[in-house]
């Protein structure tokens, strides 16, 4: 049998789905997965009779990844519920046509063609319309084709490869919605992660697999750091550019537990910090590959070459539109905690943090921050000495107002970096290459 089993126990068998095989029994009478792994149980175990095993969720048959079977009644019982109230959770990737907006999340209303298998975006009121609901980021994109990594929130016919199609941004390779797909490609769509909870022990399991072939080739190392839930923005011989996850430390040297760096080193063997960004704040961060590159990059940003933005959500709204603020901060060890001075004080270090207002709402404000220089807390310090805190930051700002706000994360991502060096550099061919996001806030 030429499946690759993920994990097997009395109660589950996780495998992955190869591509263009189905699920069960059809029409075609093709061989199919269920009847492939009952024969596989029936051999290993030398059971007698028929085998029992439970499906509970299914893939579109050119759809490749990781699905789970139950192998007792009482573990599809439970597996089936977690399926229908959304606590199993399921990540595709896939390679689209186009841009796509960053990220989204996409609902529309569904109905599935009977006759033809396939299905159409209605309105709600149309017989038949069920709700579809998923999330989707952008990981990377090159050229004309972009990787989205894509979560669902509801399990509808083709719902991934409708609702891509139906945002202009079709699932490469898909015969069925993308009219630009030539005969024999493959569909780019591949389930590679999922998350459940065993049905007796009750242990969270993540099962994860990766999708491989002449369309995945080219994003190879962004899919290496979907799995280990690192976003890879942009990578070469000498640099890697991530979107850092929220409450994620950077470096190894800031937690003896899980890093950005220590995911990193797991893709790329070794890299090297040479900026940081706070665990609270998510967004672009670069790293280097090897010590030349990190030299050329120390060196950049000690000239202040390194052009660093944010967004942010503070509270109220400042007096100007924009501003060049400059301060003096002063870092106690242990309250872990930057003070903020208006005149220069023992220990202290220059601040400089420049704002302008891009929205403002009754009692909050959206603004794009640019880092002159790199304190520690910098923007959440400076920003709170003016009067106006992040929201979601109990450190430095209102914790009532962010009870009130209902904000439990502090607002503030890194969303554009753009890399300046020296004619004679290292890293020169990179100079004004700029690397954008969006945040995953709004006000």
């Amino acid at each position: 049998m030429n499946i690759n089993i993920l994990y097997e126990d009395n109660h589950l068998l996780v495998v992955e789905k190869p591509v263009n095989m189905p699920v069960q029994a059809d029409s075609s009478h093709d061989i199919d997965l269920l009847t492939t792994l009952k024969g596989y149980i029936k051999e290993k175990y030398n059971k007698p009779g028929e085998v029992y095993l439970g499906l509970v969720h299914r893939l579109d048959r050119p759809v490749g990844g990781v699905m789970v079977f139950a192998r007792t009644s009482k573990a599809a019982s439970r597996l089936s519920a977690q399926f229908a109230q959304n606590t199993a959770k399921k990540r595709y990737a896939a390679i689209v046509c186009g841009k796509t907006r960053g990220e989204e999340k996409l609902t529309c209303y569904i109905k599935k063609d009977e006759k033809t298998g396939n299905a159409s975006v209605v309105p709600p009121s149309a017989h038949g319309a069920k709700s579809a609901a998923l999330y989707y980021r952008c990981i990377a994109q090159k050229d004309s084709l972009s990787l989205i990594d894509v979560e669902l929130f509801t399990g509808r016919h083709h719902q991934i490869r409708l609702q891509c199609a139906h945002g202009n941004f079709p699932i490469w390779g898909d015969q069925r919605y993308n009219k630009n797909a030539k005969p024999g490609e493959q569909i780019a769509l591949f389930s590679y992660s999922l998350t459940l909870t065993h049905p007796t022990t009750k242990e969270e399991m993540h099962f994860t697999a990766l999708p491989e072939g002449r369309s995945w080739s080219a994003f190879s190392e962004e899919l290496r750091g979907l799995i280990n839930a690192v976003p890879v923005i942009y990578s070469d011989d000498d640099i890697v550019v991530v979107n850092k996850p929220y409450a994620l430390p950077v470096a190894e040297k800031d937690s003896e537990g899980d890093t950005l760096e220590t995911r990193l080193n797991k893709i790329y063997k070794k890299v090297y910090p040479v900026h940081r960004l706070d665990a609270t704040t998510s967004g672009i961060i670069v790293f280097a590959k090897n010590e030349k590159a990190k030299a050329s990059l120390d060196n950049a940003i000690a000239l202040r070459q390194l052009e660093k933005f944010y967004h942010c959500i503070v509270k109220g709204t400042p007096k100007t539109e924009s501003a060049l603020l400059k301060a003096w901060a002063v870092k106690d060890e242990k309250a872990k905690k930057t003070q903020v001075y208006s005149s220069k004080v023992p220990y202290s270090k220059e601040m400089i943090t420049q704002y302008r207002v891009l929205k403002t709402s009754a009692d909050s404000s959206l603004l794009e921050v640019r880092l002159i220089t790199g304190r520690t807390h910098q923007i959440r310090a400076h920003l709170s000495y003016t009067g106006h805190p992040l929201v979601g930051d109990d450190k430095y700002g209102d914790r009532v107002f962010n009870a009130q706000k209902k904000r439990t994360e502090v607002q503030l991502c890194s969303v554009r970096l753009v890399l300046h060096f020296e004619k004679d550099d290292y890293l020169f061919r990179l100079d004004g290459k700029s690397f954008e996001i969006t945040p995953p806030f709004s006000l």
